[in-house]
């Protein structure tokens, strides 16, 4: 998780209705048992900001035609990323949300793009978030940019946990965090198995998993030089 960094929207911009929750289910169509999460974990979803060519004067794109920003109070402080996915499927924008309770503020935000396969379709990718600050917090103000995909990528980039490499974009860039994770998790579950294992031969054909996961992630986490190669980190192997 990163620091929280909440932008300041320009007033032009501001759009401030709720959102029932059953506008968003005719939309989505979730589940029963994600419907049950909007009962217990969301108190109240608020369209904050239409961030578009009409209101703040920055020509969109075909990825980026706008940008929404919405505020969801939370019951609890706890939210299941099913529950921003289901609003994601809902509204055929990128959203950048803020989750608020008990006075702090965190920005959460998933990479979404349209669909290669389906023209109506968005691709949405994991879900990365900031910690949460104190709601008056300053806020920074946007940056100056051409277009709507270039704002996109600004906003996103403070969420992002690991640092983007030379040359690369910002699909290959949110790719590579994913696969990070994915064997984050495939890490985790060989540390499980290997302390359950009681046969040594085992336990050594899980070690030597363990140390080809290790070195998959060094070579996806370590940042690159210019040229490709791997820097290495004072203090890291």
């Amino acid at each position: 998780m990163t620091t929280t960094t909440l932008f300041e929207y320009p007033r032009n911009a501001a759009f401030g209705r709720v959102l029932p929750k059953n506008k968003i289910y005719e939309h989505a169509h979730p589940s029963s048992a994600i419907k049950e999460l909007f009962v217990r974990q969301v108190e109240q979803i608020a369209w904050q900001y239409k961030l578009a060519p009409e209101t703040i004067n920055i020509k969109g794109t075909l990825s980026v035609p706008e940008i929404q920003v919405f505020s969801i109070a939370l019951k609890d402080g706890e939210l299941k990323p099913e529950v921003l996915r289901c609003i994601d499927y809902a509204i055929p924008f990128p959203i950048l949300f803020e989750l608020r309770f008990d006075g702090k503020v965190k920005a959460v935000a998933a990479f979404k793009r349209p669909s290669e396969a389906n023209s109506a379709g968005w691709v949405i990718s994991e879900y990365f978030d900031g910690d949460w600050a104190p709601s008056d917090t300053p806020r920074k103000s946007l940056p100056l940019v051409f277009d709507l995909e270039a704002l996109y990528g600004h906003l996103l980039t403070p969420l992002m946990p690991f640092p983007q490499r030379p040359a690369e974009g910002f699909p290959a860039w949110v790719e590579r965090i994913e696969l990070i994770r994915l064997k984050q998790r495939e890490l985790e579950r060989c540390k499980i198995r290997l302390r359950k294992e009681k046969q040594f031969n085992r336990k050594v054909a899980i070690n030597a998993e363990l140390r080809d996961l290790k070195q998959e992630l060094k070579k996806l986490t370590h940042p690159l030089s210019l040229h490709g190669a791997l820097v290495t980190l004072k203090g890291r192997t």
